[in-house]
Parts: structure tokens; sequence; C-alpha cells
């Protein structure tokens, strides 16, 4: 049972790995635009923010329709991925495993 939460782990160790290489680059943009535009804006520079915010949904290449939620689902991914690893779940998902309920309705 130890051998199985143990590659359990691995798999979700490897799913975050993944998701953090696919999704670096997208996230770094959208927090740098993000944290950038309200700088720009301040010291009003108008066409600075407003290439800024382009930038940040992509806008610029047509992508502001599908961008946003690519940069979600990453997250979302992300966050599942982590929390997977963390001890915050571990007694629960230890006892089903354990109890040989795993994958099977509760009564």
């Amino acid at each position: 049972m130890f051998h199985q939460v143990s590659r359990i782990k691995r798999l979700w160790r490897k799913y975050h790995r993944w998701l953090a290489i696919a999704f670096a680059l997208p996230l770094l943009l959208t927090i740098v635009t993000g944290i950038a535009f309200p700088i720009a804006k301040a010291l009003h520079q108008r066409q600075l923010a407003r290439f800024l915010v382009h930038l940040h949904t992509l806008e610029t290449f047509g992508l502001d329709g599908v961008f946003p939620i690519i940069t979600g689902v990453g997250l979302l991914g992300l966050l599942v991925t982590g929390l997977s690893m963390t001890s915050l779940f571990r007694r629960a998902f230890t006892q089903c495993v354990r109890s040989g309920t795993m994958g099977s309705e509760r009564h």
C-alpha cells in the first residue's frame, strides 16, 4: 500500500513539473504585464499602458479570447497538483488506501 501511495505522489510530481514547464512563459507574461500596467498608468504613460493591456491578454496576436482560458486552466492544474503533493490531504488519502475504499463508494 505504501508503494502505491509513493507511486501516486511521483505521478502528481511528474504532472506538476510538466505543467510548470508548459505554463511558465504564459504566466510570467501575465504577471509582468499585470504588474507593469498600473505603474505605466500611474506615470501617465497611456500608450505603454494600452500596449501592456493588449500584451497581457495577447490581443496583439489575436488570442484575447483563448489566452485567459489557457492561463486559468494552467493555474488550476498547478493548484490541484501542488495541493495534492502537500500533506494537507495525506491523512484522509492514507486512510482510504489502508481501508481499501479508494475508488469505491462509502455507504
